[in-house]
């Protein structure tokens, strides 16, 4: 089981990769939305806004968050760290279920690209 600070880890990962996008990626990376992460297991939320390809202002929650973000994904922490190591791919781990996706069809289409 992966642990929050691993999670943590992750997300910077992934905002390296989002401000090194190129392209069309680059292009998909660019709303400024509020971003929300729920990890299952841990039973912690990772929040901030992904603003010009950067997740900004990450800040860690005990439990769920109290409000939703634009986009609001839920995991295990195993999950995260795998889907940022490209290891999951995400669009079967969201068909399987693995990872939960509340946001506009728009940004799950762009998160698709990302991830």
């Amino acid at each position: 089981m992966a642990t929050t600070g691993e999670c943590r880890t992750a997300l910077d990962r992934l905002a390296e990769n989002l401000a090194g996008a190129k392209g069309d990626l680059r292009d998909a990376a660019a709303p400024d939305r509020s971003l929300s992460c729920h990890i299952t297991d841990l039973d912690v939320t990772f929040t901030g806004h992904l603003v010009g390809g950067h997740i900004q202002d990450v800040e860690t929650q005990p439990g769920t968050p109290e409000r939703r973000s634009e986009i609001a994904l839920t995991m295990s922490g195993d999950d995260l760290v795998a889907l940022v190591d490209g290891r999951l791919n995400f669009a079967k781990a969201w068909a399987a279920g693995r990872v939960r996706v509340q946001a506009s069809l728009r940004d799950v289409l762009r998160l698709r690209s990302l991830l």
